[in-house]
């Protein structure tokens, strides 16, 4: 059983990778996202996801030195995640784009490395610069972002080294359960992005009732029922009572009666976009 922030998934390369980590989509730079930052390590969070889209990645480094000073950790307890945004994919551009990433960030290495969306006709030489950087040393695992099952078959026709992880859109109105067990299946962890649904779950009523029942919140019991699947989560929040609340996890186990009538809210409804659909 999970039992704490620190707790690990193995990756497939034997890579531990932390259960529960802070999401900062949409936060921008500035002393917000820096707080955020270092609040969620002083919290014990030890898993930190960011992206070049996201542009915050200077301010996301800024946070993890002034945050594993202060909480007198190393850099080597943490796990931290980037992605190559659509418009740097193919070969070289990919190869530059994580110099850029790591350049930004101030780190000398990446825990993970992730193609954001699978881009028809690219992704292939994207997944190569990928291997030939963590063939370097300078990733610890490599992944992939939005992947649905025939991406994932098409990329590892021509994959030297199978992805570590998928990060998809994962939530109880989207529980995506085939793609969960062909990743299973195939040694691939998945990770949720989105796992609150950008707050739309968080006046559901049957997750309302649940919450009540063991005297949690609705993000809570949703992020409870992520690890009970198997799911690495990511919720995204940059106020210290929302991290340390979704944090707080670890004390309570949803029943299997519970957890069905979570899976039973799946209505395959996407707050992104489709991923076979990626035209931006």
């Amino acid at each position: 059983m999970i039992q704490s922030l620190q707790d690990t998934t193995t990756l497939h390369n034997g890579v531990k990778m932390p259960w529960v980590g802070l999401g900062v989509f949409k936060v921008e730079e500035g002393p917000e996202l820096i707080n955020a930052v270092k609040t969620a390590i002083k919290h014990g969070y030890r898993s930190i996801d960011t992206a070049a889209i996201y542009k915050n990645e200077e301010g996301v480094g800024q946070g993890i030195r002034e945050g594993i000073k202060e909480a007198s950790i190393s850099r080597e307890d943490l796990f931290v995640t980037s992605k190559v945004w659509n418009s740097d994919q193919g070969y070289e551009s990919t190869l530059a784009a994580f110099e850029t990433s790591l350049n930004k960030l101030g780190l000398d290495y990446l825990d993970l490395y992730l193609i954001h969306w699978a881009v028809e006709g690219k992704y292939k030489e994207t997944w190569k610069a990928l291997e030939r950087i963590y063939k370097a040393g300078k990733v610890r695992a490599i992944g992939v972002s939005n992947f649905q099952i025939h991406h994932l078959q098409d990329l590892m026709q021509d994959a030297e080294i199978k992805p570590m992880v998928n990060q998809v859109e994962y939530h109880p109105r989207l529980t995506q359960k085939e793609l969960q067990a062909f990743c299973k299946e195939q040694e691939i962890q998945l990770e949720a992005w989105s796992p609150l649904m950008q707050g739309q779950l968080l006046d559901n009523p049957t997750l309302q009732k649940i919450a009540d029942k063991y005297d949690k919140s609705i993000a809570q019991v949703i992020l409870r029922w992520d690890l009970q699947n198997g799911v690495v989560t990511i919720p995204k929040s940059t106020k210290e009572h929302r991290i340390i609340e979704n944090a707080n996890i670890f004390d309570f186990e949803l029943t299997k009666e519970d957890m069905e009538k979570i899976n039973s809210l799946h209505d395959n409804h996407r707050v992104g976009p489709d991923p076979d659909n990626v035209d931006f």
